[in-house]
């Protein structure tokens, strides 16, 4: 099978391998479309110092191919949402089958379930509810995950921001009640006008920078929440702690480490996307080819106009 190898910083090169062994409790997945992720940037470009070769990719999609001989749940030809850790870049990848999801008729490019798991547990861990106002900071992928899952809850004030015009009128469509260009505007004084001085209830903070760090204590209520949707790697970040701290906010880090969390949320939004209730369509923008997928990534950092999303797509 062909699978891609980072092999040092910004170079890929496309290995010929033998697909992986099974164990009982695993399936083999052909694998449709691998999602190339934000976090996995700063091993692409060198920034996170590396050991190579480096197998990336954990947003996997595709068909079941075959299963172990304890797994029941699951037969040969089954699409699935599928939880890996790495070597997701690669024509087949196996996963234990308690880590599958069915897909349904979700096109199978469409049905990546980590991403999905990731902004289900950080809306639910968060607990909007109905008429809350809500801020979004970011309007990339994850922010746009996050948006569309917050708008199930009901609330009242839905305002994102961000500094592309491009992602804040694809929030305007998605649902957003007011958006703001942070170059332009103050975000801080558009949150006291619309919630009458009171703050947001919670917000989320998805773009994984130090900007955005900056105004979340401005715009969040006393003892809300503030939700860390965004990977913050690389350099360190600073807070005015003791502006959190006097506000009392809840702070909840939205990276979750423990594999039941994880798949509660693969379990949740594998059931919305499957059932229709929430489409990533219009989010998965830019797809390549093996071959290309040092474009993907270079997609994935420089975010051309109307880009969202960048996948690996594997016929």
């Amino acid at each position: 099978m062909r699978i891609a190898v980072l092999t040092g910083p910004e170079r890929f090169e496309i290995a010929e391998v033998p697909p992986p062994e099974i164990r009982p409790d695993e399936v083999l997945v052909r694998v449709r479309a691998c999602g190339v992720c934000t976090s996995e940037l700063a091993a692409w470009s060198g920034e996170q110092p590396s050991d190579y070769p480096r197998h990336l990719g954990h947003e996997v999609s595709g068909t079941v191919a075959a299963v172990g001989s304890d797994v029941e749940s699951f037969a040969v030809g089954d699409p699935v949402g599928v939880w890996v850790t790495s070597h997701g870049f690669a024509e087949y990848v196996a996963a234990k089958a308690v880590h599958c999801r069915p897909a349904g008729d979700v096109p199978l490019d469409e049905a990546l379930a980590e991403p999905l798991a990731c902004a289900v547990n950080a809306v639910e861990e968060a607990d909007v509810r109905l008429g809350d106002d809500v801020v979004l900071i970011g309007a990339g992928f994850m922010g746009n995950l996050v948006q569309k899952l917050v708008r199930l809850r009901g609330v009242r004030h839905l305002i994102v921001a961000d500094t592309r015009p491009d992602a804040l009128e694809r929030a305007t469509a998605l649902g957003a009640t007011r958006v703001v260009d942070v170059r332009t505007e103050s975000l801080a004084d558009v949150v006291g006008q619309l919630t009458g001085g009171r703050g947001a209830d919670v917000t989320f903070e998805c773009t994984g920078g130090q900007a955005a760090l900056d105004v979340v204590g401005d715009v969040t209520r006393m003892s809300g929440t503030v939700v860390l949707v965004g990977f913050h790697q690389g350099a360190p970040r600073a807070i005015n702690l003791g502006h959190w701290n006097w506000m009392a906010f809840g702070i909840i880090n939205a990276h979750y480490r423990d594999i039941d969390t994880i798949m509660r949320g693969v379990t949740v939004g594998m059931r919305l996307l499957a059932s229709g209730v929430l489409s990533l369509r219009e989010l998965v923008t830019h797809r390549f080819a093996p071959d290309d997928i040092g474009a993907a990534f270079r997609a994935a950092r420089d975010k051309p106009a109307g880009f969202v999303k960048a996948t690996v797509v594997f016929d």
